[in-house]
């Protein structure tokens, strides 16, 4: 399952990123995003996800939410 396929409120814990994007992968991993972390939709936009990693909150896009794989 995917972050696009989440349920809004609910926690999930990260599986892992489908990306080729070194750049990306390492960008994510700063904001605490990585494999075994708990992540939580907060609200669904319509560019978008706004998503909770630790304790930040962040905007993603639909793309990089079909990227990242949860459980």
């Amino acid at each position: 399952m995917t972050l696009e396929d989440a349920s809004e409120g609910s926690e999930y814990i990260v599986k892992n990123i489908n990306t080729e994007d070194e750049e990306l992968n390492a960008f994510l991993f700063s904001l605490g995003c990585y494999s075994g972390e708990p992540i939580t939709v907060v609200s669904r936009k319509k560019s978008g996800l706004v998503v909770s990693i630790k304790d930040g909150r962040y905007n993603v896009d639909h793309d990089l939410s079909s990227a990242i794989e949860i459980a």
